[in-house]
């Protein structure tokens, strides 16, 4: 009788993409309750609006590529970009700009490439830099908080009422950027301005460090790439932080629980199919979003730069995984790059 013949590991390991994928959604618990709880039933709203075009538009791609959807669905995956992309819109955002934002990441930044594990961009990213260069005024202008119950958010993310006006304001980043003839202590007076950050996205970014400490802990994400972008942030913001003036670009702490830097360094960075996947990669993939972060926040044109960030080092990530690949035991170390002369 012939056996199968099976390559190892012949164990069976405990980290399924699907428990991965569950395990990332609980993470991301503290933030959906802290947002909640500032802005009102807006983020629930999209959550549950995102979570459902999720699901339908990866069946239907699915079936048009003759896949079998049920096995594909029950990974998760779609349902954590959802979860990932509705965290990160505006929690009134026009139930439009959503289904734009879902659509984009679902059909362009994944079915396209074959699904997941083949997708060289953050599925998540794609959809959020759609929507963010189409629609700007609509993904800066967050709510003050502002307890909404779950019948006005419904009818103002659907159209069905209009948004009052004095609910929404520009992101601290946002003020900053565009206030420049102002010195900080005069910007800290601002309404959007908190103790240290934006108000309410300090507590929104504790509320995800502490989701991505869970994550550390179970061992779902490493330590290389969030260390790496916060460390390079860090950094940047000390190297060209000039004080209370004028021309400053912010406190250290300010860049670090502002926007969505936690989120960023906890649930996109650390993702593993589009980030580079050695040990030392992974280190300078989160490095090289840290310092474009705050190039993006400092002198370019949009108040945050994760979601740009991401996508520019995940074009990068080949190239570093490249020239970090470890050494294979019993071989010697390959030469990399051209050789001249010959």
């Amino acid at each position: 009788m012939a056996l199968p013949r099976i390559t190892s590991p012949h164990a069976i390991g405990a980290n399924r993409t699907q428990r991965v994928m569950l395990t990332v959604l609980a993470a991301t618990l503290p933030g959906f309750v802290v947002l909640t709880w500032l802005y009102g039933a807006g983020t629930l709203i999209n959550l549950l609006w995102a979570s459902a075009l999720a699901l339908g538009i990866e069946a239907l791609l699915l079936k048009l590529r003759q896949r079998p959807v049920q096995f594909f669905l029950r990974d998760g995956s779609a349902l954590v970009t959802a979860v990932l992309l509705a965290l990160a819109l505006p929690p009134y955002s026009p139930w439009w700009l959503t289904l734009i934002a879902v659509l984009s990441a679902i059909a362009f930044g994944k079915q396209l490439y074959g699904g997941l594990g083949q997708n060289p961009f953050n599925p998540a990213m794609v959809g959020y830099v759609v929507v963010l260069v189409s629609f700007p005024v609509q993904m800066t202008s967050w709510p003050i908080p502002h307890a909404v119950g779950l019948l006005d958010g419904f009818q103002h993310i659907f159209g069905l009422a209009p948004l009052v006006d004095g609910w929404s304001q520009a992101t601290a980043l946002d003020v900053l950027k565009t206030n420049k003839s102002l010195t900080i202590a005069e910007l800290w007076k601002q309404p959007a301005f908190g103790h240290y950050g934006g108000i309410g996205s300090e507590v929104v970014n504790l509320a995800f460090l502490a989701g991505g400490l869970f994550l550390l802990g179970r061992r779902v994400i490493g330590w290389h790439a969030p260390v790496g972008m916060l460390g390079a942030l860090l950094l940047m913001s000390l190297l060209f932080w000039n004080g209370s003036g004028s021309d400053s670009h912010g406190s250290p702490l300010f860049h670090l629980l502002s926007g969505a830097t936690m989120l960023g360094a906890f649930f996109i960075v650390t993702d593993p199919v589009s980030g580079a996947t050695s040990t030392r990669g992974r280190l300078l993939f989160g490095i090289g979003v840290g310092i474009l972060v705050y190039v993006i926040r400092a002198w370019g044109g949009y108040p945050d730069g994760v979601a740009f960030a991401v996508l520019l080092m995940n074009l990068a990530a080949p190239t570093i995984d490249y020239y970090t690949r470890p050494r294979t035991y019993g071989h010697a170390k390959a030469e990399r790059g051209l050789k001249l002369g010959e």
